[in-house]
């Protein structure tokens, strides 16, 4: 699911960083995600029962909560029912993008952060 909202997102014009698709072979995983974490202006956490179990996920989370440049800029995506309030109980206070009923109109709702209208 994180391709694919990652490659609705560049197909509307908008810059996204995804490890999968922007670490390279031989590349030190752990520092790419951290330069990419200090260079990114919007923060997007796909909430699924695996990121809430994830080490990673946390703190990848954590770091944006910590960085007064993520205010506001953290968009919580629902992709599958979870405890989301494991990662972080201030997930709950921001406004969540839901994906898991229909993936379109999540996609439509995500895209009105940055003023951009959903394209077939």
């Amino acid at each position: 699911m994180a391709g694919r909202v990652a490659e609705m997102l560049r197909a509307h014009g908008v810059p996204v960083w995804f490890s999968q698709t922007d670490i390279l072979g031989a590349q030190q995983w752990h520092d790419e995600i951290g330069a990419a974490l200090n260079r990114c202006d919007w923060f997007l956490v796909l909430l699924s029962p695996d990121a809430v179990s994830s080490k990673w996920v946390k703190r990848e989370l954590l770091f944006a909560l910590d960085n007064d440049r993520y205010e506001r800029h953290i968009v919580p995506l629902r992709y599958r029912d979870c405890d989301f309030k494991q990662l972080s109980w201030t997930l709950e206070q921001s406004q969540m993008v839901d994906l898991c009923s229909e993936f379109m109109a999540g996609c439509r709702e995500l895209l009105r952060i940055w003023g951009i209208g959903l394209r077939a």
